[in-house]
Parts: C-alpha cells; sequence; structure tokens
C-alpha cells in the first residue's frame, strides 16, 4: 500500500508538471488584456503622480500631490459627495430590489414580463435616461412641477431640483440645519436616477439567488409555526447572504466609480458654490481636462483605487463572516 501510494504521488506531480506549461499558455491572453489595461494604466498613474505634470512632463515633487489633495476642502468635499452617494443609493436598492423579488417570485404568470419591465431601465443607455429626467426635472417647463403647480403644491420659487445646491436637510427644516450638512436636493436626484437605474439589475440578481433555495427549507419552516419575517430572517436572507456580499462590493465599487449619471444630470463641475454635486469621479475628470493638471489627477486616481479596495476587503472580512455558501 505504501508503495502504491508513493506511486501515486509521483503520477500526480507528473501530471501537474505536464499540466502546467499548457495552463500557463492558456493564461497568456488573460494576463496580458489585465496588465495592459489594469495593471499598466494603475502603477503608470501612481507613477505620475510624483511628478508635477501639466498637460506634459514635469518635475519630480515626491508627495507633493498627495498633500495638496490630502489638504485641498475640495477634495474633501468630492469624498463627502461620494459617500452620500454611496450611503444613499445602495441600501435604498438593495432593500427595495429584494422586495420586489421576493414579489415577482412568487408570481405565476407573467413572471418573464415584469422581469423585462423592471430590467429596461438597467439597459437603457444612462446618458438617454438622464436626458429624460432633466426634462421632467425641469424647473420652468418639466413635468414634475407642472403637477405640483396642478395641485397647488408648487411653492412660488423653485423647486429647481437639479439646480438646487443647498442641502436637503436645510430645506426640509426650513434653515434650521446649516446647507452644508447633509446631500444637496440637486445630488438627491442623482440619487433618486441612480436607484431608478440599477434597480432592476439587483431585482434579478435577488431572483437568481431565490431560485437557488431549496422550496423544503422554508416550506418546513411554515409548518413548525414560522411567519413571512421569520422565515426570510432565519432562512431566506442567511442563505442569500453570498448574494448579498457580491451585490454589496459590486455596488459599492460602482459607486465609487460613477461618473456618467453625475456628468449627465449635473453637468460638467457640479452645481451650485459648493460643487454640491461633484464627487471623485467628476473632481478627478475636471483636474484632468479642465486645469490639466495630470499629476494631481493621477493622484485623485491612485487614491481612489485605494480606497475601493480598503472598502472592498473590509466588506469581505465583515460580511464574508457571516457569508454562508451552504
Amino acid at each position: 500500500e505504501r508503495l502504491d501510494d508513493l506511486f501515486d504521488r509521483w503520477r500526480s506531480a507528473r501530471r501537474r508538471r505536464q499540466d502546467g506549461p499548457l495552463a500557463a499558455l492558456l493564461l497568456v491572453p488573460a494576463v496580458t488584456v489585465l496588465g495592459v489595461f489594469s495593471l499598466f494604466p494603475l502603477g503608470y498613474a501612481a507613477y505620475i503622480s510624483l511628478f508635477d505634470v501639466r498637460a506634459g512632463r514635469g518635475p519630480f515633487v515626491g508627495l507633493a500631490n498627495y498633500a495638496k489633495a490630502l489638504t485641498n476642502p475640495e477634495f474633501w468635499q468630492s469624498v463627502m459627495v461620494t459617500v452620500y452617494y454611496a450611503l444613499g443609493t445602495i441600501p435604498v436598492t438593495m432593500l427595495l430590489s429584494f422586495v420586489i423579488a421576493s414579489m415577482l417570485f412568487r408570481v405565476g404568470r407573467g413572471r418573464g414580463l415584469f422581469r423585462t419591465l423592471y430590467f429596461l431601465p438597467y439597459v437603457t443607455s444612462v446618458v438617454a435616461a438622464a436626458t429624460i429626467w432633466r426634462v421632467i426635472l425641469n424647473p420652468d417647463l418639466g413635468f414634475l412641477n407642472a403637477v405640483l403647480d396642478g395641485l397647488g403644491l408648487k411653492p412660488e420659487r423653485g423647486p429647481f431640483w437639479l439646480l438646487e445646491p443647498k442641502g436637503v436637510l436645510a430645506l426640509v427644516t426650513g434653515g434650521l440645519v446649516p446647507d452644508t450638512v447633509g446631500p444637496s436636493l440637486s445630488l438627491c436626484c442623482i440619487m433618486l436616477f441612480e436607484v431608478w437605474h440599477s434597480l432592476g439589475f439587483m431585482v434579478i440578481i435577488f431572483l437568481a439567488g431565490l431560485t437557488a433555495i431549496p422550496r423544503e427549507l422554508e416550506d418546513a419552516a411554515r409548518i413548525d409555526g414560522a411567519g413571512w419575517i421569520q422565515t426570510h430572517m432565519r432562512i431566506t436572507l442567511p442563505l442569500l447572504s453570498p448574494t448579498i456580499l457580491f451585490l454589496a462590493v459590486v455596488s459599492v465599487v460602482k459607486a465609487f466609480q460613477s461618473f456618467s449619471s453625475f456628468y449627465a444630470l449635473a453637468g460638467f463641475k457640479g452645481r451650485g458654490p459648493v460643487n454640491s454635486t461633484q464627487n471623485l469621479v467628476v473632481y478627478l475628470y475636471t483636474s484632468f481636462y479642465e486645469y490639466g493638471e495630470w499629476g494631481y489627477g493621477a493622484t485623485i486616481a491612485t487614491l481612489l483605487s485605494v480606497a475601493i479596495v480598503l472598502l472592498t476587503l473590509a466588506q469581505w472580512r465583515l460580511i464574508g463572516r457571516r457569508t454562508h455558501y451552504s
């Protein structure tokens, strides 16, 4: 038996040595694409962030660009806008999509039609959809203000929606809360657009996760007297934890990289004197293309990449412990 074990190990090692060159050959295309279009640009951005590059070559400045960013109020304002955007879109979208997916899962007829209807906004061009939203939210000729006017709810001035830089908390409380506290009304409009646009994707993913859960477990829980809430809390959500982890990681990365919705709805540099809709990516864009500060823009890109990696690792650490794969 010992000789047989040694022989089996030798055959396995020999097979691995023979398969190694083939595996390396098959990995070459993927590694090449990843290196050329991901790793090299990221490394080059980190490299030029050490130089004062302004639309050309510049002198080496070390960490001066990082010190400039970390002491720049406009940078921290864009960080707060990004954080507000993530906190205002991810939990709401996940909760709504889970509720809708749970209801669609129990629909017998027309399930495919409803899936298509909810998924249509996600496959629609962001620019095309944002153009329609800008027309609806137009403060002068927009459909929403016309409806409010017809119902007698429209104030004398406004609402200006996408053009309003004041904080939504200040507007709701009548000025008791400072304008700079909380997201602006224009940012909230962008959040609402993002929730509407991303809802269909999460609904489809949740439906796939619900389909993979054995129905016998929920039936057994109901027989034991568990209600709808207990069944979802004790069985459905724990078994959906891999799906929730996936959506959380993807949504955070998407929220911190969001650009199209901000650019299409709020314009080039954000609205208002405090840049209330200028997130990190829009701030990076203006640094590159408006001011021509390539080194400083690369610094913002590097800091954003590091932040996304750290947030992803934190999610894997915190949510991954509560994830059940069986």
